[in-house]
């Protein structure tokens, strides 16, 4: 069974950059409902299974690729930011980004282009590619598809307007550009060597 993490940090940490009544809602509404859908679909799953009635699967399967995906990339986008985060990074992290985008602000303008652009619901996201053993930057429709198989999200910006709404209404790119006030990039380099690694 999937289980809600808690959040690292207050409600109100990320002020003034997310409003804490955003993150209450976004978290204990939004992301609950993507946990509650991945447990109910696997029980569903599970029910069809012993009864021998699989001619739901495909719906099923899709149903919890979207409830699990969502669950993963949220639990990600939360301990990607940090009252405390922004700036450039440093280490290998910034080596790798300067390898693979010619520079921070190459990459920075990709992942921003990326998050704003995205059609309807979705996320930008920085990931490892294992096959090729680099960075790219994608994006994702909802909570899945346009992504490689294999790759690693390493930096999740939530695209979806429950994200953003209340506070910046229809202006995402102001949403986007708060985001890297917060980007924890201890939380960002610990995931490309855990990627790197695996």
């Amino acid at each position: 069974m999937y289980t809600l993490p808690d959040l690292p940090y207050d409600y109100g940490a990320l002020e003034p950059a997310m409003s804490g009544e955003i993150l209450e809602l976004h978290h204990d509404k939004h992301h609950a409902a993507y946990v509650k859908g991945a447990n109910d679909t696997l029980e569903q799953l599970a029910e069809a299974r012993d009864k021998g009635q699989l001619g739901g699967l495909v719906g099923l399967e899709k149903t919890l690729a979207f409830n699990v995906s969502g669950h993963v990339l949220h639990s990600i986008f939360w301990e990607n930011l940090s009252p405390d985060g922004g700036d450039r990074p440093d280490g290998a992290l910034a080596t790798a980004l300067d390898e693979h985008f010619g520079s921070f602000d190459a990459f920075r303008s990709q992942l921003t282009t990326a998050t704003q652009g995205v059609q309807g619901s979705g996320w930008g996201v920085l990931a490892w590619e294992p096959l090729g053993q680099r960075l790219l930057v994608t994006q994702v429709y909802d909570h899945h598809g346009n992504v490689a198989t294999g790759m690693t999200p390493l930096l999740a910006f939530d695209a979806w307007e429950h994200a953003y709404y209340l506070q910046y209404r229809n202006v995402r790119p102001d949403y986007v550009e708060k985001l890297w006030d917060l980007v924890n990039w201890n939380d960002v380099s610990r995931r490309l060597e855990e990627a790197k690694g695996a």
